[in-house]
């Protein structure tokens, strides 16, 4: 078992070090890590060759459809709304709030990065709110930090709800009941991540005078996410959340006397009217509506789109699914169509619109092999049986305390996937296994993975392209992943203490 243990941890270790002290470029790690993982499967873990290959093809498949499709969609909303002028109105209406840039950072990363995550997810709150911060003059390796430490929490209900629902389907639980004990476990860190947010903006110091309207940013997401998920369902905690966390943050804002140290470089800002704002505003509404209106809670428009979808083979190995290409469904379709509408109705050209998109695709090259090759990796090592491998010796080496590291587990799966989504099918059956086997409670343990998951996204290899790509610095994965890597250890350590002892406060976990 231990010997299996250390094999499966090669292809993890050496992304570790090839993107921090090696400093290579996160494509080619990727690629070395995805050849690793193959040998690996191949002649430690004896998976066939065929199966091997297949698998990697699949995840292959599977990165470049959804993920970069869906990468490419959220850059092509920001490209155009920079092009049509309209992300200049939304500048300006930012700033006729405040100019105080420990403001702009809780109403940009934070509620307006936590909308998108709701709404579509798979690194649109990273990659849309860092190039909206580095126009604010905010150092671009700061903006992709910032962003990334902002999208941890809110990713939990991301895509609406997806990552929670599949969560308590995969481990076989009651899906609002895991939904409301995800966000309970969630609260106390949404009240602590805008603190970490405007510490980033200034150091420590930076909170003196913005502590209630950074406690009242958290309070105002966490609160509706935790009432929502109670008595509504899983898919909406999130979106309801962000959109009560901008409007009290903008309340505030609005009665608070800026700070000249933290005042953002800026000219007298330009007034709009209500209908320009409502223009300039227009793919990101659609983008609400549409994603909203294609979810489960209207199942008619949800089943018409997904009978869209498109099955076919391609892993050979044992009790192997079909791959399915939800082209119609997929967030990257439904965001390409609302941004396309909502560029019209900002007066850009049908040839200025087609020639953004093409801008957008000819720059995701290199992210693009990043995420395809970290995606192939993690169904190698799924199909291979490396990453259970990894989980069960901590579950052996941990034994009745094993609940302590339960979220670690989750955080392990969404670093090597890049998705919360992935990192809940790895390891929600494991985690429900494990609960039963100490004799505690279930939810509670299963509710941790999808916790700890949270914190793997902030340093996953694909969420650090993606922010490298959104600041336009590829090559500088390495110093966003050092710096992140250190609130990410942080995060993980609170969760791990703090719901163990809840947990065993409340009777939910016992010695």
């Amino acid at each position: 078992m231990w010997v299996n243990f250390i094999f499966a941890l090669i292809p993890i270790v050496w992304l570790v070090v090839s993107l921090t002290a090696l400093k290579m470029p996160a494509a080619r790690a990727g690629i070395i890590a995805l050849l690793l993982a193959m040998l690996l499967a191949i002649f430690a873990f004896k998976l066939p060759v065929l199966d091997t290959a297949t698998g990697a093809l699949e995840g292959i498949v599977g990165g470049i459809f959804p993920i970069v499709y869906i990468i490419v969609a959220a850059m092509f909303t920001s490209k155009v709304t920079f092009k049509s002028g309209a992300m200049q109105k939304i500048q300006d209406m930012l700033c006729s709030l405040t100019t105080d840039k420990r403001i702009l950072v809780l109403l940009i990363a934070w509620g307006f990065g936590g909308f998108l995550e709701a709404i579509a997810g798979f690194g649109t709150a990273v990659a849309i709110p860092a190039s909206i911060l580095m126009t604010f003059g905010i150092n671009p390796i700061e903006a992709a930090v910032i962003c990334l430490v902002a999208n941890t929490t809110p990713t939990a209900f991301g895509a609406v709800g997806l990552p929670v629902i599949t969560l308590a389907q995969t481990a076989g639980l009651d899906v609002m009941h895991t939904a409301f004990i995800v966000s309970l476990q969630l609260s106390v860190l949404i009240l602590v991540i805008p603190y970490i947010l405007v510490g980033l903006t200034g150091g420590v110091k930076a909170i003196k005078g913005v502590g209630f309207i950074t406690f009242m940013s958290g309070l105002a997401f966490a609160l509706p996410q935790v009432l929502v998920s109670k008595y509504v369902g899983a898919e909406l905690p999130a979106i309801a959340g962000a959109i009560v966390c901008i409007l009290v943050t903008a309340l505030l804002a609005k009665k608070h006397k800026d700070d000249p140290t933290y005042a953002v470089a800026s000219e007298e800002v330009p007034k709009h009217t209500a209908g320009e704002l409502l223009q300039a505003c227009a793919p990101f509404i659609l983008v609400f509506v549409f994603v909203l209106a294609a979810s489960s809670l209207f199942p008619a428009i949800n089943q018409a789109l997904n009978s869209a979808t498109i099955k076919f083979q391609i892993y050979t190995g044992k009790n192997a699914g079909q791959f399915s290409l939800n082209w119609l469904f997929s967030p990257g379709t439904l965001i390409l169509v609302a941004t396309f509408i909502g560029a019209l109705i900002q007066g850009m050209k049908v040839g200025e619109i087609f020639g953004v998109l093409g801008e957008v695709i000819k720059g995701i090259g290199k992210t693009a092999v990043t995420i395809a090759s970290i995606v192939a990796l993690a169904k190698v090592m799924g199909y291979a049986g490396m990453t259970s491998a990894i989980a069960v010796a901590l579950v052996k080496l941990m034994g009745p305390v094993y609940p302590l590291i339960a979220p670690v587990i989750g955080a392990l799966g969404t670093f090597v996937t890049g998705s919360d989504t992935s990192s809940n099918i790895l390891f929600a059956k494991l985690q429900y296994s494990a609960a039963q086997t100490l004799g505690v409670n279930k939810t509670w343990v299963v509710a941790n993975n999808m916790v700890g998951a949270t914190a793997g996204k902030m340093i996953s290899p694909q969420s650090i392209a993606v922010a490298s790509t959104a600041i336009g610095q590829e090559g500088s994965e390495g110093e966003i992943l050092k710096r992140a890597f250190k609130w990410c250890g942080i995060y993980t350590v609170i969760i791990c203490v703090f719901l163990y002892a809840v947990g065993l406060a409340t009777g939910n976990l016992h010695f």
